[in-house]
């Protein structure tokens, strides 16, 4: 599962769709309605949140903007209200640790949008988060 702290605006096709179905996946799993996932590190971001769902909720109608303004056809049915919600934090380190990985993934798999997002030195963040400065999250697999 991976919840980007980036704005979904720099996600591929493959990754934006893939993004849509862990934000479903979390959104249950914040439910209590899923066995698998609920020791999922990502999930904490959420969860320190005053709502978690309507947090998770609000993280899903940006996704699903981004693939409106795209022209694709997700299942507008599945939003749950997108009510307002208190920023979460985000480190400046998370989200370049975040660039770093999602630029290889473009640059092995959607070659022209990795070529197209080169001159960006700082990505900007998914509306739901406010950077801070701050390391990589510690929960992150070699960000060390």
């Amino acid at each position: 599962m991976r919840l980007w702290s980036l704005h979904p605006k720099y996600l591929d096709a493959r990754g934006l769709v893939a993004l849509w179905r862990e934000t479903l996946l979390a959104r249950e799993v914040l439910r209590g309605r899923t066995e698998g996932y609920r020791a999922h590190p990502q999930l904490r971001r959420f969860r320190s949140s005053a709502s978690p769902r309507s947090a998770v909720n609000h993280y899903l109608s940006i996704v699903y903007d981004e693939a409106e303004s795209r022209g694709y056809r997700f299942d507008r049915s599945k939003l749950g209200p997108d009510r307002p919600v208190t920023p979460i934090a985000v480190t400046d380190g998370q989200l370049q640790y975040e660039w770093a990985w999602l630029r290889e993934k473009l640059r092995q798999r959607s070659p022209a949008i990795y070529r197209a997002q080169l001159g960006i030195p700082t990505p900007d963040p998914h509306p739901l988060f406010r950077v801070i400065r701050g390391p990589a999250a510690e929960w992150e697999r070699g960000a060390e």
